[in-house]
């Protein structure tokens, strides 16, 4: 896939700060970048926002919102004030997309836990349409059920978008976590025209850390081409970002982790 296709997602080389990483972005003549909330910070999103565009690059995403379940009301509510701040936050970056994490599996109810996961995006839609920022629903594997989301396939994504029926939320393809659904080019055609984002990494074993075991593109078993020709096919035309949190890749050199990726999104995806 062509670097005018790339965003580098800032987690991938996480001891960059925002400069380094768009000098970098720069150098290797990707597209975009998408970081995350906390990379902003230090600057402001208004002022973060500012320097991405003075380095000619795109923001494909902010990350993230969402973790809307909690054991009590309070907890609920402030996750909703999160949320808002991290839509307004995404708004002044100049991100169109704001990437929700739905929250784990509270008080052993997965069920009760969606519920939640639904009355939270409920709560922050209109304020997402008015800041013009669309919401991606994030299914994670079904391993990270009981710490980050009790959203596990594309699928139950899929119905939770047309549950709610509100264009102003989407799903975003995330090929480590997907990759494994039996009916996963049909979930990505029954997604057409709410796809708001394509993530790239690749699934390598034996897995050495929940959260920070994902491979780099061409190294695992996931047929990255053909899962982007499915995304495209169902009319995904934005730029994919490489997301990789691995201990292994984080322990390199960035630059070098940065050289090796994107060659990699050139010959796999």
């Amino acid at each position: 896939m062509e670097l005018s296709r790339c965003s580098i997602n800032s987690i991938t080389v996480r001891a960059l700060g925002l400069p380094a990483l768009l000098r970098e972005a720069g150098r290797l003549g990707v597209a975009g970048v998408a970081p995350w909330r906390e990379l902003i910070a230090p600057y402001g999103a208004a002022a973060a926002g500012r320097m991405i565009a003075d380095a000619g690059l795109g923001v494909s995403g902010l990350c993230r919102g969402g973790m809307f379940t909690a054991s009590t009301a309070a907890g609920r509510r402030a996750a909703v004030a999160d949320n808002l701040r991290a839509i307004d936050e995404a708004r002044a970056l100049g991100a169109d997309v704001l990437v929700l994490v739905c929250g784990p599996v509270t008080g052993r109810d997965p069920g009760g836990s969606r519920t939640m996961i639904r009355d939270g995006i409920e709560a922050v839609l209109d304020h997402a349409r008015a800041a013009g920022v669309r919401l991606g629903v994030e299914p994670l594997h079904p391993m990270m059920a009981a710490d980050r989301s009790a959203v596990t396939s594309l699928r139950e994504a899929n119905a939770l978008r047309q549950a709610i029926g509100d264009p102003q939320l989407g799903v975003i393809v995330d090929a480590y976590h997907v990759w494994w659904e039996h009916d996963l080019e049909a979930q990505i055609a029954a997604a057409a025209g709410h796809l708001l984002g394509f993530h790239v990494s690749d699934w390598v074993t034996p897995i050495e850390g929940q959260l920070s075991s994902r491979g780099m593109p061409g190294d695992g078993c996931i047929d990255l081409r053909r899962m982007r020709a499915c995304v495209e096919g169902a009319g995904f035309r934005g730029l994919a970002e490489v997301e990789i949190l691995s201990d292994r890749w984080w322990a390199e050199e960035p630059r070098a982790v940065l050289d090796l990726a994107t060659e990699r999104f050139r010959d796999v995806v």
